[in-house]
């Protein structure tokens, strides 16, 4: 089954397969996406439902800022085995989408994943480039160095989620994701090819595609393919995660706008 740190790195990435080149973001407007829904398969059945959903908030200077959160739910049929109720939020500046401070909240176990039950929270200082996490409950804090304009996982998809700019086709496309665990430099290789989607039929898409590394096993590479409508809007379709245990699959159930 998956782990926590595969699970909530991979499907935002699904969320930022739009982001490697892109303008400067808007403010979310009237027909803007305002949720995604996804189901999870491995070997055909389903294991868990996925929502990210979408908030315009305000910060306590005033400030507009837009909150970006992922759950991630098992099925109950599964909780012996398999239970998983995990939460990501992303805060962020919402007129430059630079990120202020993500949120994990995990809480899992069964026979096939380990007990997990904690809170991270990570705050970022684009300032002194660096970012200071902190576990709930345990008192503990770490400062973490990182590069000039690095986002988490979710803030990067806010950044380029309202950019009209397309993906060009046949490029290799590079991004940079930390998750509070380590910072990954993953390459894409972009191709169009159709698909058939539950919410949309019979589409092109854009598929791109990456050998990634999982640290959960030993670092071992596996690979992340991610589907696209190859339109405008830029829906997420799918994602395919090849995992040294097995492969799972993403498919968009449905959407809902503002």
């Amino acid at each position: 089954m998956l782990k926590t740190g595969i699970l909530s790195l991979a499907f935002t990435l699904i969320l930022v397969g739009s982001a490697v080149h892109g303008q400067e973001p808007e403010p979310m407007a009237s027909g803007t996406t305002k949720a995604l829904h996804y189901t999870a398969t491995k070997l055909g059945i389903p294991i868990l439902k996925a929502t990210v959903t979408f908030e315009n908030e305000r910060g306590d200077d005033g400030k507009p800022l837009l909150s970006v959160c992922a759950t991630f739910r098992s099925l109950r049929y599964l909780d012996s085995v398999f239970r998983m109720n995990n939460r990501f939020t992303s805060t962020v500046v919402r007129e430059t989408c630079e990120p202020v401070r993500y949120l994990k909240e995990v809480d899992q176990g069964g026979l096939l994943i380990p007990k997990r039950n904690y809170t991270h929270t990570i705050s970022f200082d684009s300032s002194l480039q660096r970012v200071v996490l902190e576990r709930k409950g345990t008192g503990e804090s770490e400062v973490v160095s990182l590069p000039p304009h690095t986002y988490d996982p979710l803030s990067m998809f806010a950044r380029y989620y309202l950019s009209k700019e397309r993906i060009p086709v046949g490029e290799d496309l590079r991004m940079a994701v930390y998750d509070g665990v380590k910072l990954r430099q993953i390459l894409f290789h972009s191709r169009k090819e159709r698909v058939k989607s539950k919410v949309y039929g019979d589409v092109e898409a854009i598929c791109l595609e990456s050998a990634i590394s999982f640290s959960t096993f030993g670092e071992k590479e596996g690979v992340l393919r991610i589907w696209y409508l190859a339109e405008e809007e830029r829906v997420p379709l799918f994602m395919e995660l090849e995992l040294p245990v097995g492969s799972v699959r993403f498919e968009l159930d449905g959407l809902e706008k503002e």
